[in-house]
């Protein structure tokens, strides 16, 4: 689905990703894991394409990022960013629509099946009250659940996500990343998401790609990348797993004074 080739990342004059050679495939749900300032969002903007590799490349399905027209790179790909400023009084359901733009060729205004895919989002969101609502009073969570309403509803087979669960209570972390492991496992589209949350990555996600902030990676199923080891090593601090049930929990190994 899409693919990296020799992928280099600098920051001034420190390497933050060096010559990451990566294949995800369709149906795959990844979790991108580092500490702050270890890239992440760098990557997945270049993933979009909103930002220049200093080397190397990325494909999707098998085609140069360049070589997409931005109108097919919109069908293809999706991108969730970790923040947004909104300053214009659009309603929720404006938002959203604005999301099916990639699907309306020279027809300007938006017809039924786009109006039935929005508000369908929405209801996946559990914001489907809020449709008139305008999106600068809403909560940040509320915000951010518009926003994945706008992905889904653009409907595309590949998804980049910068910290999906941000600003979300407990009960919609859980229900979001549940939602996105379900359509990569019964709808095929693929997942690469941002996230802080240990256990919620290993919970919903087949694989990991783990970056050390050095230069360093690591990817691979989440069996072999999300061992205590490793993720102390990633991310610079002492990580115990502990099982319960089927489940593995995630916490750091020193008590928090």
């Amino acid at each position: 689905m899409i693919s990296t080739h020799q992928l280099t990342l600098n920051i001034g004059a420190r390497c933050l990703v060096d010559r990451l050679d990566w294949r995800v495939a369709p149906g795959q749900c990844w979790s991108v894991i580092g500490r702050n300032g270890a890239g992440k969002s760098t990557l997945l903007r270049t993933l979009a394409g909103l930002h220049q590799p200093d080397a190397g490349s990325v494909r999707i399905q098998d085609r140069a990022l360049a070589d997409w027209p931005l109108t097919e790179l919109a069908r293809q790909r999706a991108f969730l960013a970790q923040s947004r400023s909104d300053a214009f009084a659009y309603s929720v359901i404006e938002t959203v629509l604005s999301a099916r733009h990639p699907y309306h060729d020279n027809r300007y205004w938006e017809g039924s099946d786009d109006h039935r895919i929005a508000l369908d989002a929405l209801a996946a969101m559990e914001v489907a009250d809020m449709a008139a609502r305008d999106v600068r009073t809403l909560s940040g969570g509320e915000r951010q659940r518009v926003a994945i309403a706008a992905m889904l509803a653009q409907d595309t087979p590949l998804l980049l996500l910068d910290e999906p669960a941000n600003a979300l209570d407990l009960a919609h972390q859980v229900s979001v990343m549940g939602l996105l492991a379900k359509l990569c496992r019964e709808q095929n589209k693929t997942a690469v998401m941002v996230g802080h949350d240990l256990t919620l990555a290993h919970s919903v996600s087949s694989h990991a790609l783990l970056l050390m902030g050095d230069g360093r990676w690591l990817a691979g199923p989440v069996a072999e990348t999300m061992r205590a080891a490793i993720l102390s090593d990633c991310l610079g601090h002492p990580i115990d797993i502990i099982q319960h049930g089927k489940r593995s929990i995630f916490i750091p190994s020193e008590d928090i004074v």
